[in-house]
Formats: structure tokens, sequence, C-alpha cells
């Protein structure tokens, strides 16, 4: 039985995925499970329960002899646990049921093999193996009508394709969790929002500025905008090695959204070589608030918000004097 957190873990990846009761019982239309299959499966039940440690080492014998398994198979602790589920597999696979505690079992063991860095090309590799060493045994065990066996083994099968869709799916749905949090994070990277004090925000700008960092760049300004009821915004390009006019209407288009949120802009950090392309090109840039370095740029974004910044440098100095 899974523990109360994995329990939770697979219930709510259930509700990610959109597993519900109405689309457990399409995936059994899609892999044409029907009433018939269930009747026949229960004549090789006790075949597969009286070898369900051979079955389960097949499967995991396949897998130690593959390098892409070895982040699950040199620890022992997921390997015992995933012997543990696999041999729960086994025993669900011949029950008969199917429903959503059968589908919640196949999730929690997809979310072990996705833990582990399990590639789908690997499992299915190794489910392979399984399927092969099952319905050999299927066969070996048939007695008197072999045709009916191997009827049975391909019922089974449809369950076995019926828990492949979900694993599979398990590991394609984590898989793309992890390059949407790489994702997030390289955002948050490139676009970082800094705020300086109350009003006042900061977006340096490094590298290359794309039609997508564009976008990025301009969604996390206004969702810092709104976050911090900012009025100024400095925005430096210091570390922007050149600038054409589609880089330069990027900077205008922010400019603009950020005016339409409440908020000024001040550009810093044009040098000069960037400023005579400019000029070359014939870009307007006579809308914009520029000053030449960030501390000008953070300077007269104070005075803005009324803060008297001859008075604050007077008074500093003052106090290193006298100290």
């Amino acid at each position: 039985m899974p523990g109360q957190a994995e329990s939770r873990e697979s219930l709510a990846l259930m509700q990610q995925m959109g597993l519900t009761s109405g689309t457990i019982e399409r995936r059994k239309q899609i892999v044409g499970l029907a009433p018939a299959d269930l009747a026949r499966i229960q004549t090789i039940k006790e075949v597969v329960l009286r070898e369900l440690n051979d079955f389960a080492a097949a499967f995991f014998d396949h897998l130690a002899a593959l390098d892409e398994a070895r982040t699950l198979t040199a620890n022992r602790t997921l390997v015992e646990k995933a012997r543990q589920l696999k041999l729960e597999h086994l025993r669900g696979l011949v029950s008969g049921e199917y429903g959503e505690r059968y589908v919640e079992q196949r999730i929690e063991l997809g979310l072990l093999y996705a833990a582990a860095g399990l590639d789908t090309r690997t499992f299915l590799g190794a489910f392979l193996s399984l399927l092969t060493r099952i319905g050999t045994r299927v066969m070996r065990h048939a007695e008197r009508s072999p045709i009916d066996a191997f009827e049975a083994f391909v019922s089974l099968k449809k369950v076995a394709f019926f828990d492949l869709g979900l694993i599979v799916d398990v590991l394609v749905f984590e898989r793309e969790r992890v390059i949407r949090q790489q994702q997030d994070a390289i955002r948050e990277l490139s676009t970082p929002v800094l705020q300086l004090r109350e009003r006042l925000l900061l977006l340096p700008i490094i590298g290359v500025i794309d039609t997508h960092r564009a976008r990025l760049i301009t969604e996390s300004l206004l969702e810092a905008i709104r976050t911090n009821r900012a009025k100024v915004v400095v925005m430096d390009i210091t570390g922007v090695a050149t600038i054409d006019s589609r880089v330069a209407n990027h900077i205008l288009q922010t400019v603009t959204a950020a005016r339409l949120m409440g908020a000024k802009v001040i550009v810093t950090g044009i040098s000069a070589s960037v400023a005579q392309s400019l000029v070359a090109l014939g870009i307007e840039l006579g809308g914009l608030d520029t000053v030449a370095d960030l501390q000008g740029g953070i300077e007269l974004a104070e005075r803005n918000l009324g803060y008297d910044v001859k008075q604050s440098e007077q008074a500093d100095t003052l106090a290193n004097t006298t100290s």
C-alpha cells in the first residue's frame, strides 16, 4: 500500500492529467478492454500469481543490463520500492478491477520511475521483456487449449497496454514539468526585476534580446509594477551588446506598456557606439527618458519620487567625516 505522501502525490497528478472515472473508461475503450476480456484473464490468473517474483525479476534484470537505467538500479532504496510496486502491479494486472484505485497505483509507479530518471525508451524495453516472459509462461502452462491460453494472454495485454499508456504519460508529463521549471528559472534569471526602494524598480537587461525574451521582459516588468505599485522603473541596458531597430522597438513597446500601468521608465546605459548606431539607423528615441549611466538613472528616479538626493549625499559625506 502506498504511503500517504505518495498517495497524495499520485492523486494530485491524476487530477493534473485529467484522469477521471470517465477518462479512465475511455482509455479502456481505446485498448479494446471488454467484459469478455476480464473473464479470459481469470483463466490465467493463477499462472501469473504463482510466478510473480520471476516476472518482476525479468523486468529488473533487463534494466540492470542497461547503463541508461543505472540511476534506478544503483539506488538500493529505489529498487526495493520499485520491486514492491511492480509486484503490486502484477497482482493488479490479473485482479479484474481496473478503476481509479488501480490507476492511482500505476501513477505512483510512474512517478517513481520519473524520480529515478528512467526515460521512456528504457522503460518500454523492460516492459516488453516482462510481457514476453508472461506470455511464454502462459503458453507453457496451457494444457488442453493453447488457443484459449493465447486469447487470454491477448486480453491481459490489453490491460498491460492500458498500464503502458498511463506510465508513459506520467514519464512525459514529469519530464515536461521539469522543462517548465527550468524555463521559469531561466526566465527569472534573464529578466530580473529588483525593488530598490518603495515604488522604485530596477530592470537590468544583459545579453541578446529576441522576440520571445522581449515578451518575457515586458510581462515580468508589468507584473512587478502592479505587485509593487511602482511609479518609476530604471531600465539599464549596459549589458546589451548591440541594439538594432528590432531591439529598439521592443524597448519602446515595453516603455509604452509601463506608462499605461502608471509607471515612468528611465533608460540607462546607452553607450556611445550604441547611440551612434541608433542615429545611423534613424531610430527616434526622443520619447524616452535616458541617462548615461545607472547611478545617474537611479538618482533621477529618486528625484522623481520626491527624494532629495543632494541632501542625502551631503548627509552621508558629513557622517563619514565626523566618524
